[in-house]
């Protein structure tokens, strides 16, 4: 499939947050993202489209840590990444996950706490013996977790069980704890899956604080009408490879963008059992990763 990058030239011009260079990930002879270019700007809200099986998860867990690519580079404000999703989180990058990923039977509070991990100080040592510094500092890390909640406007569920708060809810969780470790950018994956339509408004409305608030936003989303109206600029990926970049308007004019979302045929592509297979593949490796141990620990 032959691919041309249109990126306009009227998009912010900020820091470059985040630089995706060659990212390319294989899966045995399978190839789930091919040679994909990404940058994400300071101020910026960025997209990322595709149909089904186009590699987008794939590349949102190369950019995390969860998986080392085969080929290429990530770099986070002019650093390569390390690869490992804890240590991506400490960077500076935070993400939530297409299927909610809660810790059902803790509260909404101690939810977002868990968030604040990456960034306290206290030691082992400290928080056995719960000195005078681990006091402090769990203080300053319950009132941080409530303002996150309150900004995402679930302070009055702070003592609900997670596994009990309506769908919708649980999405705006997933976003407080993600926000908890002080991200320079955040990864959204799918965020308004499964919702009404006030309930999507609600989030393209948070989505846009978080941005006012200086943090960069990478999501990845089917509901290109909220795409659309949030996005500065959005990269469109079809079979793992990156078909076009730019504003609104230049990707919904793209006749080829038109036929990959309504099946009609492009050139050289690998059809939809190749897409299928890419797709086993990628919940393959999600489920082995899930299953690591420690894995908990790097959510």
């Amino acid at each position: 499939m032959t691919t041309t990058d249109t990126t306009t030239q009227n998009a912010p011009t900020g820091e470059t947050i985040l630089d995706a260079r060659g990212v390319t990930m294989r899966f045995g002879g399978l190839t789930a993202v091919r040679d994909v270019d990404l940058t994400v700007n300071s101020g910026e809200i960025v997209g990322l489209i595709g149909p089904n099986g186009a590699g987008k998860t794939t590349f949102f867990n190369c950019l995390t840590g969860l998986y080392i690519p085969t080929e290429g580079e990530v770099r986070y404000k002019d650093k390569v990444l390390p690869p490992k999703s804890f240590k991506v989180t400490a960077a500076g990058i935070a993400r939530t996950f297409q299927n909610i990923r809660l810790f059902s039977n803790m509260t909404v509070l101690e939810n977002v706490l868990v968030g604040r991990h990456t960034r306290t100080k206290e030691g082992l040592w400290s928080a056995l013996l719960r000195g005078p510094g681990f006091h402090k500092a769990e203080a300053a890390s319950r009132e941080r977790a409530m303002e996150l909640l309150e900004f995402v406007g679930l302070a009055d569920k702070a003592e609900h069980l997670s596994r009990n708060l309506p769908y919708g809810e649980q999405r705006r969780l997933e976003i407080a704890r993600a926000l908890a470790s002080e991200p320079g950018l955040l990864l959204l994956d799918e965020p308004t899956a499964g919702m009404n339509p006030q309930e999507t408004r609600d989030t393209e409305q948070l989505v846009f604080a978080i941005r006012d608030k200086g943090i960069a936003v990478l999501v990845i989303e089917h509901d290109m009408r909220f795409i659309f109206n949030l996005c500065d600029r959005v990269a469109v990926l079809v079979q793992g490879q990156k078909l076009v970049e730019g504003d609104a308007a230049t990707v919904q004019a793209d006749e080829r963008v038109i036929a990959a979302y309504i099946g009609d045929p492009i050139a050289n592509d690998p059809g939809a059992e190749e897409a299928a297979e890419v797709e086993a593949a990628e919940a393959a490796a999600e489920a082995t990763t899930d299953a690591a141990p420690g894995k908990e620990n790097d959510r």
